[in-house]
């Protein structure tokens, strides 16, 4: 089965409105300090038309899902696929800070994004692709480490700590790490072990 030029051409114009959306709602996001994005100007400033966004993500909470996904992507395919200690195979403490310091880092540099999913997206916050990942990784990590633990509940519990709020609060230009360490000391006590990471 061959692709005509002309599907080719739709499919790069696709990809090609695909990044304009998602670069214009970043620099929106950053221009208004996380305050409420609104789908027509997204679309006006990445040039295209309000219907595209619309059937492209859906609402502005898809559009955000998307963002966040595409943020955390590659922590995504190093936890599955990766090598240790992100990557299956390392012990389960050693790869739950691995995880929590790359998500930290996700968190950390993206707060503002973060605040305005959480807006976006309260009412499905527990359907959210992204949540449902790293819920389902940090639940199987504390199931290993004790399985007669709320393993579930656990990681909803870490994965709580992850506001964008507080996570502004607790990244100072001075320390920039300081909430990735802080929710590090927490897993690794929920664990039931020595607190520093």
């Amino acid at each position: 089965m061959t692709t005509s030029r002309t599907e080719r051409t739709e499919r790069a114009d696709a990809l090609r409105n695909r990044e304009a959306v998602l670069r214009a709602t970043e620099r929106l996001l950053a221009e208004g300090g996380g305050a409420p994005v609104s789908l027509d100007r997204v679309a006006a400033l990445a040039g295209v038309g309000k219907g595209t966004v619309f059937r492209r993500f859906g609402s502005r909470a898809g559009l955000l899902q998307a963002l966040l996904e595409e943020r955390s992507a590659s922590l995504r395919l190093a936890v599955t696929e990766g090598p240790p200690p992100l990557g299956p195979g390392a012990p389960v403490r050693e790869r739950l800070l691995a995880f929590l310091d790359g998500l930290g880092a996700v968190a950390e540099g993206n707060a503002i994004l973060l605040a305005a999913h959480e807006q976006a997206c309260a009412a499905d916050k527990y359907r959210d692709p992204s949540y449902l990942f790293w819920h389902r990784h940090l639940s199987g990590l504390f199931a290993a480490h004790h399985p007669a633990t709320e393993a579930d509940f656990l990681a909803h519990a870490v994965l709580a700590a992850f506001d964008g709020d507080l996570v502004r609060e607790l990244t100072p230009p001075d320390d920039p790490r300081r909430f990735t360490r802080s929710v590090q000391r927490m897993a690794v006590a929920l664990l039931g072990g020595d607190t520093a990471p």
